[in-house]
């Protein structure tokens, strides 16, 4: 049996760690492939989170919220401190709150977007892990804030944490402490070391043979990042009670025929002719049972084979994909291997990313008694050619956001209008997915 990556990972931590002179943290799974990427790749951008709230102009008291940012990081070992790489081994070193509040200027002839998406590009490599960023457009009467984090910091269950607390910390207004207290370090200490025990646990054998069945006919049809991109929306109808639990088979199916629809039409490199899979990647995963509920990247990355065609029987589709959610500890770099070891021709970047947020989960983000609304930014970079992301709350925004570089936009237009219509086809396929009147 070859060698869990995790097992070889934990080794060179602890040899790290019983030589330095400051408490380092380990790190899990996901959080050491955002920084091994950034790292062998210097002149890459740092994966970033970021939403994005509109408050009326002159309302948010930039000295306040600096106070606020620094109070909710001080609470939380991810927040604080830096990622570093000792001997070799990425690491956590834990330190002072790492947070920022700044105003963005706004070019002549510029716009608030374009000053915060400037901003958000030009991310420091090392930091600090938290920045609210603002910006207002000469003549208007709001200004946007952008709440953006390193993505190595927090995933979708934390969003939630940082909005409850960076409210509540506006509103008192307290100054921050120096650092999170030996409790918090306790917690996230326990948090992560539980989650390096999963993830070395979903890696054996069962494990590798579903992966290898599963993606072993996965084509490599050349993912990778975008810079110039573009964005696409839809709003529908929620789907509600135990009907929510399908959306997200169905949108599995509704990207994959939008992206084998932009590699028939464009002509880009990859299997329009034969119509193999292609490697459909996603967000899953949240706190081992057991663990403290700490912030940080507790997610991993799962794999979908996406196949061409029409609309995929959604029973099928789903049991399936239940049975990935099986192995769904498996760490993407062991998911890689056992694709690779079945015979595919796929090197890990993916051809397309899915995220779906629950935003019932997610209090609203409330500064000086003001509710932000929230918005969204398009020409954001992309950790792969096609992206989409859904947003459950009230209705069912979908956003379809693409590699300007390599697909028209009249593909990308096409490739949407399919994804909306197989979606639609699954939701009215069943009385219980129906629109709710």
């Amino acid at each position: 049996m070859h060698a869990s990556i995790t097992a070889a990972y934990l080794a060179r931590y602890r040899s790290a760690a019983a030589e330095s002179p400051v408490e380092l943290h380990p790190l899990t799974g996901a959080q050491r492939r955002f920084l091994i990427t950034r790292r062998l790749a210097p002149q890459s951008r740092t994966d970033v989170v970021p939403l994005f709230f509109a408050y009326p102009r002159g309302s948010l008291d930039l000295d306040r919220l600096a106070r606020a940012a620094a109070a909710v990081a001080a609470h939380h070992p991810a927040l604080c401190g830096g990622f570093a790489t000792v001997r070799g081994t990425p690491v956590l070193r834990t330190g002072g709150p790492s947070a920022e509040a700044a105003r963005i200027a706004v070019a002549p002839g510029g716009t608030a977007r374009a000053a915060l998406r400037e901003a958000l590009l030009d991310w420091p490599a090392d930091g600090p892990a938290l920045r609210l960023l603002v910006a207002a457009d000469p003549d208007g009467d709001e200004e946007l804030l952008a709440l953006a984090l390193d993505h190595a910091a927090c995933d979708e269950q934390s969003l939630g944490v940082l909005t409850a607390e960076l409210s509540a910390a506006y509103e008192q207004d307290e100054p921050p402490t120096d650092g999170p207290s030996p409790q918090a370090l306790a917690d996230y200490r326990q948090a992560v070391e539980l989650q390096l025990a999963a993830e070395d646990a979903a890696g054996g054998p069962a494990a590798q043979a579903h992966w290898g069945r599963r993606l072993g006919g996965l084509t490599g049809a050349g993912g990778g990042a975008a810079t110039s991109t573009g964005m696409l929306t839809e709003r529908l109808p929620a789907a509600g009670g135990a009907a929510r639990g399908a959306v997200f088979p169905a949108l599995l199916d509704a990207v994959g025929s939008a992206l084998h629809r932009l590699h028939r039409t464009s002509g880009s490199p990859g299997p329009q002719a034969g119509g193999g899979p292609l490697a459909l990647g996603y967000p899953w995963g949240g706190r081992p049972a057991g663990a403290p509920a700490a912030l940080g990247c507790f997610l991993n990355t799962l794999v979908h084979p996406a196949t061409s065609g029409p609309a995929a029987d959604l029973d099928a589709l789903a049991d399936a994909w239940w049975d990935d959610l099986d192995q769904a500890g498996t760490p993407f770099d062991e998911v890689v291997r056992a694709a690779r070891t079945a015979g595919a021709a796929w090197s890990g970047a993916l051809d397309a990313l899915l995220t779906l947020e629950d935003l019932h989960r997610r209090p609203p983000l409330v500064l000086g008694g003001t509710s932000g609304r929230e918005t969204h930014l398009d020409g954001r970079p992309l950790a792969a050619p096609l992206a989409v992301s859904a947003s459950h709350g009230d209705e069912l925004l979908i956003r379809l956001a693409w590699d300007r570089d390599r697909f028209p936009e009249a593909d990308a237009r096409a490739a949407f209008g399919e994804l909306l219509a197989v979606l639609r086809h699954h939701l009215h396929a069943r009385p219980s997915l129906a629109p709710q009147a």
